[in-house]
């Protein structure tokens, strides 16, 4: 599985369409913003203003805390932003925390390199000149505590290199970011708003980092790269805060009650986040085939055998349907 979400290849083996599924392979929420009935004039129908990327930022840059000094700039999705890490970058070897999201490590090989796997960040190699890592991680939801991170970062300002901290799952969890700490370090931020949000076919995501990094950036991404419906929409949620602060509150509650259900069934959930859970049994890929037989996907991990990854049902509905399913898929194995 390069990615979840994607239904397409789970209906191709096990049947049904998408309707039927509970689609349990994102770690998207599944309570999404409301996204009004009717957008402004012209939001369909002209090119994105200055103006409107503009509200865009300056929401971001609110709800993201960015310290002023810093730049920040927006795009069709957080997966272009890191893609075009090694463009804008100094050279030198990178390394990653691993394991964690694999596109990290496909971006730096198609640059030609063969980044360097970190078991711990707490120990970087002489030679490493990037680091990237996801904070919280994924999908084990390690978090790094910031204090750790800005002590990584000046060391690796010290040698001219930069820290690249993917923050796509930060917004479940405060506290845990490391954009309102700080000062001169090199250190670049990704945002992923679809997550949180709940709106993942928006396609809108953040980096912040120093002026020229983001200049850099912003050069590469020419102009118009976000649509008119992303920032309006996006925007307009960054500023809900009232919004934000309950989404927050009702993701935990309902991650506690998907933890108690699935280690209720034998499974014991070792790591996550508030939109997703990550449990581990022998039989990992056996147990993802058989909810997959009753039309619910998971994720697993071709790395880890022993893993599978399990995202919110949703509502008390869809968490009997897992509930059951996980009960009868057991007796399979």
């Amino acid at each position: 599985m390069k990615h979840g979400g994607d239904l397409s290849l789970a209906i191709e083996r096990f049947g049904g369409s998408a309707v039927d599924w509970l689609d349990l392979s994102t770690g998207i929420n599944p309570h999404h913003y409301p996204v009004p009935k009717e957008l402004s004039f012209g939001t369909w129908t002209s090119l994105p203003s200055r103006v409107a990327e503009e509200q865009l930022i300056s929401a971001a840059r609110r709800a993201y805390q960015v310290p002023a000094h810093l730049g920040l700039a927006a795009a069709p999705g957080t997966q272009i932003l890191l893609s075009l890490l090694p463009s804008i970058l100094p050279e030198g070897p990178a390394a990653l925390a691993s394991p964690t999201y694999p596109s990290h490590k496909a971006v730096w090989q198609r640059d030609g390199q063969m980044p360097m796997e970190l078991s711990s960040v707490y120990a970087l190699p002489a030679d490493a000149k990037i680091v990237v890592l996801v904070n919280p991680n994924n999908p084990d939801g390690q978090l790094i505590d910031v204090k750790s991170l800005l002590e990584i970062a000046r060391t690796l300002s010290d040698r001219g290199g930069y820290l690249v901290v993917d923050e796509a799952f930060a917004d479940v969890i405060p506290g845990a970011s490391i954009l309102p700490h700080l000062g001169d370090e090199n250190v670049v931020v990704l945002r992923s708003f679809g997550k949180f949000f709940g709106l993942a076919g928006l396609r809108l995501g953040f980096l912040a980092g120093p002026q020229l990094i983001v200049e850099k950036l912003s050069g590469l991404l020419e102009s118009w790269s976000v649509s008119g419906p992303a920032l309006e929409i996006g925007a307009r949620a960054l500023r809900d805060t009232e919004w934000q602060e309950a989404t927050v509150r009702r993701l935990v509650d309902e991650m506690a009650d998907l933890t108690i259900a699935v280690s209720e069934q034998q499974l014991s959930v070792f790591g996550g986040t508030p939109l997703y859970a990550l449990a581990g049994l022998r039989n990992a890929k056996g147990l993802h085939e058989a909810l997959a037989r009753r039309h619910i996907w998971t994720r697993i991990f071709d790395y880890a055998p022993t893993w599978i990854r399990l995202g919110l049902p949703g509502g008390a509905e869809n968490l009997q349907r897992l509930t059951n399913a996980l009960s009868d898929a057991r007796e399979e194995l």
